[in-house]
């Protein structure tokens, strides 16, 4: 395996031979003295002779038919790799499922993104694979951040595609974090890389950005960019400036943040999350409606159980609508305009 991936420079290939795990870990150096890492399948990190005060840690394919993350982090690695991009931070890149990736499927048994803060080991406990690779992911983020200075800023980008179109291409949400000041910096971080809209959620989940930003007080966010699309027919200009900048953080250059500008964002507050009561949920708007499309006080959502759901506040927007959940699980994100006053 480290002959091949020394041939290739292709993490990805790689991690689709082995989808579920790998015989054994393995290392090697670059010749520019960076450790190249393979812990797992799917799991590479990079540690440079010399660090410069950040640990970072890029996800994608938690999802795993949400390819444009997935191509946009194989070639970022390959890239390493091949010593075009030699790394000045510490950074983990983590292929969350493979298996579901083989698929070309979102997931192949559960949802991985809901099985992350111990979810994994509640109810049925370990009795799926998604279960067992949440509880392996996890251990691989204690690792690499608790192996770091504890000192580091620590970053954790999970990079997603939507399952429909948004008003807004791209996204980001920025996880629950009480008695902590959002930030400006990394807010407009975003903005540099093309991502103007941010969500704040307003409870704890169980999504893989939570755990990092929860367990380690990471800057960590789960970022959509755009629609799901097949392998190899995403439009990879599109996310040109996202690529830039995660190579200026990863190895060390000047990010050139301009100051934060509000006018410049799109900045929502998660007001509540509806959850599906019964088999019978469904949506009253069509399935080719937006995210964040938005809806007056008094607009009948959904029905369900011989109730209807309907809008609260004068205006929310609707964000990751899905009626094909199981009972119990979130169908929606209702969205009002944020605040500033949480923003530091």
């Amino acid at each position: 395996m480290l002959q091949a991936l020394q041939a290739s420079k292709d993490f990805l290939s790689l991690t689709l031979d082995h989808p579920f795990n790998i015989d054994q870990a393995f290392s090697y150096h670059l010749t520019n003295n960076t450790l190249v890492e393979v812990w797992d399948t799917g799991v590479i990190v990079f540690t440079p002779k010399v660090a410069n005060g950040k640990d970072v840690i890029l996800s994608c394919a938690v999802h795993g038919n949400e390819t444009a993350p997935i191509e946009l982090c194989n070639d970022l690695i390959g890239q390493i790799l091949n010593e075009s991009i030699e790394v000045k931070q510490r950074v983990m890149f983590l292929i969350g499922n493979p298996a579901a990736i083989h698929n070309g499927t979102r997931f192949v048994d559960e949802n991985l993104n809901r099985l992350f803060s111990g979810a994994h080991s509640e109810g049925e406990g370990l009795t799926n694979p998604e279960r067992v690779r949440a509880k392996k992911l996890e251990s691989y983020v204690d690792r690499f951040f608790e192996s770091g200075n504890q000192h580091d800023h620590r970053i954790h980008y999970d990079l997603h595609t939507a399952i429909r179109g948004s008003k807004h291409e791209k996204f980001a949400i920025y996880p629950f974090r009480p008695g902590r000041k959002y930030s400006s910096e990394q807010i407009m971080f975003l903005a540099s890389c093309g991502i103007e809209t941010v969500l704040f959620h307003h409870e704890p989940t169980t999504t893989f950005s939570y755990y990092s930003s929860e367990k380690f007080h990471a800057d960590a966010f789960t970022i959509e960019l755009g629609k799901v699309m097949p392998m190899g027919q995403n439009d990879m200009t599109r996310f040109i400036a996202m690529k830039d900048m995660l190579i200026r953080l990863v190895s060390n250059q000047p990010l050139e943040l301009p100051e934060f500008d509000e006018s410049r964002l799109n900045l929502y507050q998660v007001c509540r999350a509806i959850n599906k009561g019964f088999e019978d949920f469904e949506f009253t708007f069509a399935n080719d409606v937006e995210n964040f499309t938005a809806f007056p006080r008094g607009y009948i959502l959904a029905k369900e159980g011989g109730n209807e759901i309907k809008v609260e506040q004068p205006i929310e927007a609707i964000v990751f609508p899905n009626a094909k959940v199981p009972v119990g699980q979130r169908t929606v994100l209702m969205l009002k305009p944020a605040s500033t006053e949480n923003i530091a």
